[in-house]
């Protein structure tokens, strides 16, 4: 079953967790430093914070999947949706492993598509070239084209990352 998924940028964490923590009537299931997750099952969502040096609002919305299967399903349905698809697998991201995919609506609101695997030590990885500003796993605009990122289709990638 697939999961909504929200990650505000905040500007207290200590605030914002005590906030979320009352209104979701559940303590996070992932604290650390700089980061908080709730696992929701009612909504069910992944709603994740976190003090990374952005501005505090929306950073992204996007959908979690159980499956690599329903990743690439999902992939397809961004492609045919004529959206630049970004794909980043293997990421360290958010004290997790995964695959994911990125792109933007027609507003610019950016998207992450992700299939989690395992969890990591650290926020993102030190050496990602998706953590372009060193403070955020999701890249700020995808760096390909839309044509060059459907060359092989949806989700081949057209670089090594962003």
């Amino acid at each position: 079953m697939n999961r909504f998924h929200v990650h505000l940028n905040v500007s207290n964490l200590d605030d914002s967790i005590r906030f979320y923590s009352q209104l979701f009537a559940s303590a996070p299931a992932v604290v650390k430093g700089d980061y908080a997750k709730w696992m929701l099952e009612d909504p069910r969502v992944n709603f994740a914070i976190s003090t990374t040096g952005r501005a505090p609002g929306i950073d992204h919305l996007g959908i979690q999947v159980d499956s690599g299967a329903e990743l690439v399903e999902l992939g397809q349905r961004l492609d045919a949706a004529g959206s630049t698809v970004v794909p980043e697998p293997d990421a360290t991201c958010c004290y997790a492993r995964s695959d994911k995919m990125w792109t933007e609506d027609p507003q610019g609101t950016r998207w992450e598509t992700f299939h989690t695997f395992g969890d990591a030590v650290t926020y993102y990885a030190a050496d990602s070239t998706c953590a372009n500003d060193g403070t955020s796993c999701s890249p700020t605009a995808p760096a390909v084209t839309p044509d060059s990122a459907r060359a092989g289709g949806c989700c081949a990638p057209a670089s090594a990352c962003c």
